[in-house]
């Protein structure tokens, strides 16, 4: 099944807006600082699967650790993570929701209480290419569990765009549009116990 192979790959985010001329290498204390500050975000995506596809959707971002990913056609399918849970719902699939534990994707770690990137082996790039800072960073305790690639922008700092790189070897890149913040979403946005309706736009 496409839709639940490359959503497995792709259970982080990010956002690819046109980046600013001028920007300058952010530190790892203003980029878990920024983090730490997003309770609430919400916007559409386009996700870059490892074979070449494309993905397009709308994701909802409530921290710490919840998240909901809604696929446009052809997909269709609803993603969402909460209670420690990640469920995959396929609903071109007979099958049974596809779960996994929200600890064993990169993607907890910007869902975390509390990010701290500057912490011992966590990170293990931190660039700047004349626009934008990228962090590079992995659960310290389970680097096979693969890394994420963070890109952010100054002025204010923002997150553009980030890639998941499993521990498979597959890469994935989920590119956001304009995101709004500080939305209210109800936590049964992100309810894993029951099969989802799709939410209202």
């Amino acid at each position: 099944m496409r839709f639940v192979t490359t959503t497995v790959l792709a259970l982080g985010l990010g956002l690819a807006s046109v980046l600013p001329a001028t920007a300058e290498q952010l530190s790892l204390g203003a980029i878990s600082k920024y983090l730490n500050a997003m309770k609430t975000a919400k916007g559409d995506f386009t996700q870059i699967n490892d074979d070449g596809s494309i993905s397009t959707g709308t994701i909802y971002i409530k921290r710490p650790g919840k998240v909901r990913f809604e696929y446009n056609a052809p997909d269709s399918g609803i993603v969402i993570a909460g209670s420690n849970t990640v469920v995959i719902y396929d609903k071109k699939s007979n099958q049974p929701a596809e779960t996994y534990p929200l600890s064993k994707t990169p993607l907890s770690i910007i869902l975390a209480a509390n990010v701290n990137l500057g912490q011992a082996r966590m990170v293990t790039g931190h660039s700047y290419d004349g626009t934008a800072t990228t962090v590079r960073a992995q659960d310290p305790q389970h680097p096979e569990y693969g890394n994420i690639e963070l890109k952010f922008t100054d002025n204010p700092i923002e997150l553009r765009q980030w890639i998941i790189n499993n521990g498979n070897g597959d890469q994935t890149t989920v590119v956001l549009g304009d995101m709004q913040k500080g939305v209210s979403l109800p936590n049964s946005l992100f309810d894993v116990s029951k099969s989802p309706a799709r939410a209202s736009r």
